[in-house]
């Protein structure tokens, strides 16, 4: 399960509502859920937030906290 799958099961939210709140397929909706290789668009990102109701910044935030700049030397 990706991160977005955690962070919508852990809201408890209906995949197939979100796809017809959205626009996008459910195909779509599960790929991003189940699928490690798929990438997030900002803009589903944020039609997802928008569906549940959700701070579109907090959702990017809590998506990417694993993500690090490297450490370069200048």
């Amino acid at each position: 399960m990706t991160k977005l799958g955690e962070f919508l099961e852990k809201k408890s939210v209906n995949k197939s509502r979100i796809a017809r709140k959205t626009g996008l397929s459910k195909a779509r909706i599960n790929e991003l859920t189940m699928t490690e290789t798929a990438k997030l668009r900002l803009d589903e990102m944020y039609l997802i937030a928008l569906a549940i109701d959700t701070d579109p910044a907090k959702m990017m935030f809590e998506l990417c906290d694993h993500l690090q700049l490297k450490d370069i030397e200048d």
